[in-house]
């Protein structure tokens, strides 16, 4: 988004370079773009035929080019540094230091209130801070202010610096690298992972055996209590005509180890032993017996 709109604010002096045909219009044009507060990204600009023109321009006019340069991918110590450069208006001021900002933003070493200070060649705490604040209004960074320990926390930086002429072999040789780290990275991460998947398979299969193992351990267990409760079974019912037998036994010992005949028959003998003939009957017995009937 940012980009966008920056890229769109440059377009009109993209088409005014057209009309720029001498050093004085295209010097004029340059801080025309470089003061406006929406235009970040100069690369186009700069590459423009009648702005690289200023090179073989009088020296007055050709250090607008070295200023575009600045705007496009230096910094505010650069311009301090860097003699014979033209003066700058407070927007450009303004924008110069906000450009900055973003380049050192880059390495959260940099976010310190006095580091950022001697950069942006800002003198009171104050002017930092409304510094910043203007650049998060701006869209260029996302954070906040922390004035106890005197840094800025960014969350987001907006990628709408252009990049120096030297930086891209630099840029390729950093991608190698990351690149290089990337597959040693994955080839470290697979090993791993197949690593993990031969300790699963080998955790897999101890516990199929150790469920083999209890499954067979159950199955015998069953089949033995099995044959048990058969054999119990059996001695259940020995005892139980055991102990039916014992009963009847025991019952007849009771009645003297007789059945109920003999057991009639000796009441029937014991009645005779208590039995008291009556007198009739001896009388009777004792005429038979004289020879009188």
């Amino acid at each position: 988004m940012e980009q966008t709109r920056a890229l769109n604010a440059l377009e009109p002096f993209l088409a005014l370079t057209k009309s720029a045909s001498s050093p004085r219009a295209a010097a004029d044009l340059i801080s025309r773009a470089t003061s406006h507060p929406n235009t970040f990204i100069f690369a186009e600009l700069l590459q423009a035929p009648q702005i690289q023109a200023l090179a073989n321009a009088p020296p007055e006019q050709a250090s607008y080019l070295s200023l575009l340069k600045i705007f496009s991918y230096g910094t505010y110590n650069d311009y301090t540094n860097t003699s014979n450069l033209p003066p700058l208006n407070p927007q450009q001021i303004l924008k110069l230091r906000q450009l900055s900002f973003l380049t050192l933003a880059r390495d959260p070493i940099n976010l310190s209130y006095g580091n950022l200070l001697r950069k942006l060649g800002l003198e009171t705490q104050r002017e930092l801070e409304d510094l910043v604040i203007s650049a998060i209004y701006a869209g260029l960074v996302s954070g906040t202010l922390d004035p106890y320990h005197r840094v800025v926390c960014l969350s987001s930086v907006s990628p709408l610096r252009d990049l120096p002429p030297a930086s891209i072999p630099s840029m390729l040789r950093t991608l190698d690298a990351w690149s290089s780290r990337c597959v040693s990275t994955l080839a470290e991460l697979e090993k791993q992972i197949e690593s993990v998947k031969a300790e699963a398979l080998k955790r897999k299969e101890s516990i199929n055996r150790e469920r083999e193992e209890l499954d067979k351990a159950t199955s015998l267990e069953k089949q033995g209590e099995g044959k048990t409760l058969d054999k119990s079974g059996q001695g259940d019912l020995f005892a139980h005509l055991t102990r039916k037998l014992g009963a009847g036994a025991a019952s007849k010992r009771g009645n003297g180890g007789l059945d109920r005949e003999d057991s009639d028959d000796m009441d029937l003998d014991d009645d005779d032993d208590d039995f008291v003939e009556p007198k009739e009957s001896r009388a009777a017995k004792k005429r038979t017996f004289f020879g009188k009937s």
